[in-house]
């Protein structure tokens, strides 16, 4: 019997419509597994859709939503953390949270229990890695002393060999005692949008996007202090609204490039979860051409039979 249900999906999807359909059924509340709607102010651009979280004149409870102040940096611990401290809440409450969001590596690193991701950045060692080859990494990472990590280190990317390092040197040098977390039995669903389709939806929705004041959005968040690095950092429609307010691009190829990029990272999100479900998770796909009507009752179905 699940004690989460997850909905995931590329953006502009239509996950936050089904989940908050489900959470009315199901009497719960949504947790958020989106990477930059954590941000106050970061609403637009970030696409926070508000009105999706009242059904029926009902407001639906959510979580992990404008929790933190633009300029800071959030990062998977920190969501694992937080995401854990508002599942037990709930779990109290007898209610089976809906994790909602297209942050794979969040979903992941809470059905998987990241027990590393606390583990400190060490900027010295990155630059002594980062110009080895992965092969020499791999060697690298299997002279460091074995503990209870060494199983469990992902060694499929120079990326993530070189945090294995990291993770391995720390262990070695460190105390360390992962966080106790409870464990996740999840139910996934899936948004499945036909890619043609989902990239109009993404066009269309950034259109509606810079006629609600995108960029005033933006020229907002420089007026509170936040510099041009930080919304560079936070990608997308901030890296690129930031590049044309600096003058480095036209409005037009505002439109053009910021298009393409999110074509490009909705196409990623499928890898990602293409990933998951090499990794063993069953996800419960479902037409993403379905009206949210009837994606509702396909899922209701799907955790009934779960139950």
């Amino acid at each position: 019997m699940p004690n989460l249900i997850v909905i995931l999906g590329p953006t502009a999807s239509g996950k936050t419509k089904l989940a908050t359909q489900l959470a009315y059924a199901l009497k719960t509340d949504i947790i958020s597994a989106d990477s930059r709607q954590v941000y106050r102010y970061m609403n637009i651009g970030t696409g926070k859709d508000y009105d999706d979280y009242v059904v029926n004149n009902q407001p639906i409870n959510y979580h992990l939503l404008d929790i933190i102040e633009p300029g800071h940096k959030y990062n998977v611990s920190l969501f694992m953390n937080d995401f854990f401290a508002v599942f037990n809440q709930l779990n109290q409450q007898n209610k089976t949270p809906i994790l909602c969001g297209g942050t794979g590596l969040y979903i992941q690193a809470v059905l998987s229990n990241f027990e590393y991701t606390n583990v400190p950045i060490n900027e010295t060692l990155r630059r002594e890695l980062i110009t080895q080859t992965h092969p020499a990494l791999i060697t690298h990472f299997n002279h460091l002393p074995q503990n209870a990590y060494t199983h469990k280190a992902d060694l499929s990317t120079h990326k993530r060999t070189i945090r294995a390092i990291e993770i391995g040197t720390f262990i070695t040098h460190n105390n360390y005692t992962p966080p106790n977390y409870p464990t996740i039995t999840p139910l996934l669903i899936g948004i499945k949008p036909i890619p043609k389709k989902r990239n109009e939806r993404i066009d269309l929705r950034l259109t509606q996007r810079l006629q609600q004041g995108m960029i005033a959005e933006v020229e907002m968040l420089l007026r509170k202090g936040i510099t041009h690095e930080d919304l560079v950092y936070y990608g997308l429609e901030y890296k690129f609204v930031s590049e044309y307010l600096r003058k480095l691009i036209s409005i037009a190829e505002l439109e053009v490039k910021l298009s393409i990029a999110i074509h490009q990272y909705a196409k990623r999100q499928m890898t990602y979860f293409r990933k998951m479900e090499k990794d063993g998770f069953i996800i419960n796909w479902i037409d993403g051409e379905l009206t949210t009507q009837q994606q509702a009752e396909i899922a209701m179905q799907i955790i009934g039979q779960a139950h």
